[in-house]
Order: C-alpha cells, then sequence, then structure tokens
C-alpha cells in the first residue's frame, strides 16, 4: 500500500472514524472540523448493536462500556402498558450486547480522544472554499487561507454537506418526513430493562438507558408542516405529548421532567443520494450520502461502517477501483437503512399497522447482523 495524502471535511462519528483507521494505515491524514470547539450537540443516542463491532476495531470498545450502557432486546407497548411484542437483538461483538445508548457528547469525546491518539492532524474552526480536482491531487482552499494537495478529500460533513453540494451541485435536497423527534435526559425509570417503546396514535414514546444510571426520552410525532418550535414552549410541549398515554410509566417520566431534562426538538429528514457517490478524488460517506431518520438506531453506525468498508479498499486498490468498491459494498446496505426507517415512520403516522412495524423492525435488525 503506498502512503495517501488525505483530507477529512467533518469531525463526526464518521469522519473520526475514517480519520484513525486511514491514518493507523499509515496515511497522512488532515481532518477539518468547522466548529471550533469540536462540539457534538444532542442528548442521548440510541446504538445499534452493529455499533459494537465498530467500537471494537477502533479498540474504543472497553471505554465505551465504562461511560455508556448495554441492553438486550427491544420491547414494544400500547399506550397503556399492553405488550405488542418482544423482539431479540443478538450480541454481534464478543463482549458486547445487542444494543445500547450513550450521550452523544460523551461519545464524541471518546472517539475525539482516539483520533487525537492516532496522529490525526486535526483543525478546528476551518471549512474549505474550493476544491480543485485533477488527475494528479485535488488541491484544497481552506477558509483560513491555506491550501493543501490531497490524493483523497473525504467529505464526512452532514445532512446539509458543502462538500456534497460542490461536487454534486444537482444533488437532491434532504427530505422532510413529517415526523418530528423531541429528545430528554432522566433518571432510569426501575421498570424499565431494556429499549422499550410505547406506541400510540401518530406518537410514539422511547427509553433507552445512556449509563448505570440515566436514560434518554425519545418521542415521535406526527407533524405535517415543518414550523419552528419556540424553546421556551419545548417542556410544555413535551409534557402535552406525553400525557396522550395512560402508562404509568409514561406518566412518571411526565412528571418528572423539568428545565433540567437537555429537551431537545429536531424535525426529521432523510436523504439517500443516488449513485455515484464520489467523483474524482473526492468521496463522500455518512449523513453526507444516506442521512437516515432514528427508526433502527442505526444512523451512526453505517456511517462509522462506511469509514471501515472505505480504509478496507483503499489498503487494496488504488483510489478510482478503490472507491468504486467502497459504494458497491455500501449501496445495499445503507439503503435498506433508510428506506426501511421512512416506512417505519409512514406505518407511526398511521399508514400501516402494527404488525408491519414489528416485522419491519424484525427484518432490518436480521439485515444488520449480517457482515459489513
Amino acid at each position: 500500500m503506498t502512503p495517501q495524502r488525505i483530507v477529512i471535511i467533518g469531525g463526526g462519528f464518521s469522519g473520526m472514524t475514517a480519520a484513525i483507521l486511514l491514518a493507523e494505515a499509515g496515511h497522512a491524514v488532515d481532518l477539518i472540523e468547522i466548529d471550533a470547539d469540536w462540539r457534538s450537540y444532542g442528548a442521548g443516542i440510541s446504538l445499534n448493536g452493529g455499533t459494537f463491532r465498530v467500537l471494537a476495531r477502533l479498540g474504543v470498545l472497553d471505554a465505551y462500556k465504562e461511560v455508556g450502557a448495554l441492553t438486550d432486546g427491544v420491547e414494544i407497548w400500547g399506550p397503556a402498558d399492553q405488550l405488542l411484542a418482544r423482539l431479540p437483538t443478538p450480541s454481534l461483538q464478543e463482549g458486547a450486547t445487542g444494543n445500547g445508548g450513550v450521550m452523544r457528547p460523551v461519545l464524541a469525546r471518546l472517539l475525539a480522544a482516539r483520533t487525537h491518539a492516532a496522529g490525526v492532524n486535526v483543525r478546528l474552526g476551518v471549512s474549505f472554499a474550493e476544491i480543485d480536482d485533477s488527475a494528479d491531487a485535488a488541491r484544497v482552499t481552506f477558509s483560513d487561507g491555506t491550501a493543501g494537495e490531497y490524493d483523497l478529500v473525504i467529505g464526512a460533513d452532514g445532512l446539509y454537506s458543502a462538500t456534497r453540494g460542490a461536487i454534486f451541485p444537482d444533488a437532491p435536497k434532504p427530505r422532510y418526513i413529517g415526523q418530528a423527534v423531541w429528545r430528554a435526559v432522566l433518571p432510569t425509570p426501575a421498570q424499565v430493562k431494556t429499549v422499550t417503546m410505547w406506541m400510540g396514535p401518530g406518537v410514539k414514546v422511547g427509553i433507552n438507558a445512556v449509563s448505570d444510571t440515566d436514560a434518554y426520552l425519545f418521542l415521535t410525532e406526527h407533524r405535517p408542516t415543518n414550523d419552528h418550535v419556540p424553546a421556551d414552549t419545548h417542556l410544555s410541549a413535551l409534557k402535552a405529548l406525553l400525557d396522550k398515554f395512560p402508562s404509568p410509566t409514561i406518566r412518571q417520566v411526565a412528571a418528572e421532567l423539568g428545565p433540567h431534562s437537555q429537551i431537545v426538538y429536531r424535525p426529521l429528514e432523510q436523504l439517500l443520494l443516488p449513485q455515484p457517490w464520489y467523483r474524482g478524488r473526492v468521496v463522500l460517506i455518512g449523513d453526507a450520502v444516506h442521512a437516515t431518520t432514528p427508526h433502527m438506531a442505526a444512523g451512526a453506525m453505517i456511517g462509522m461502517e462506511d469509514a471501515i468498508v472505505l480504509a478496507e479498499e483503499l489498503g487494496r486498490a488504488a483510489i478510482p477501483d478503490a472507491l468504486a468498491a467502497f459504494q458497491s459494498r455500501r449501496w445495499d446496505r445503507c439503503r435498506i437503512v433508510v428506506e426501511n426507517s421512512g416506512r417505519l415512520a409512514e406505518i407511526e403516522l398511521g399508514h400501516g399497522t402494527h404488525e408491519e412495524h414489528q416485522r419491519l423492525m424484525g427484518q432490518t435488525l436480521g439485515a444488520l447482523a449480517q457482515p459489513i
């Protein structure tokens, strides 16, 4: 393998994973992140069990166990605590369980430390101004006036990717799906033993542990238009939605919510960029090409898997062939997650049955259990 000069645009989970693996493979890696403080926004994040294969590959699974939660199975209940289904989530990694959860900033700090330890040249508060791709190299001009020449440019800059806009100016835009998600942090209710969801009319509530003591609440609601929701109304609005459920557990959670609960509201959007996912020496990974809704808890996982596959293919072939092989390996797996998650959202909006919802979740979990 010939060492390559690589720049990664975006310091999120997929960008950091790519930086770590490529630096440890002997490449010279620059990682640029527009946020000067390298922050990760949001509350908790649910993790598909396959994520632990990625964390083990990065050498951080043991560190994760000290700060995150490991759980098994998914329970689905009706609004009054009537059990609808129990879905198994077999372990896909020795020493881990079938799913889990962690605070998003906690996982980001763990991966940032690993990125530095791998010897990646991290530049914060910097974006790119121009990418001039040629047969010999890609010249990247940065927002601070500096420039560099690279063998490969990786766009890992998320749902609203500037890299995607630069190389595919006619690419489709993210699509609002008519559903929004609320998240909040709370002490784990004693009666919640694993990922638990309550299905109501037009509203779904879930609770998932993020540490030994805390959990995060997620609630998806039908919201036909993508309107602004003022921050000073978040607490009252979330409580009103929870009041739709007669479940004693949900009533307890609603009563305990307050200004301390780190409530976050986000409209849900999705994107599946048609092939190709690369042009010349520039390739896109993660949410920049396959942004999914959170219904399968797999968005972070498939972005980090992208990084693994890209690093593997760059170790086997020259850049043009490696990028083609990367795209071929990733397309179907990522498409399944985006499309099936979108269908789950449609069912929750009343366009399907609970039976189809459970069946589709089980089928998708089975597909994600397959090798990367």
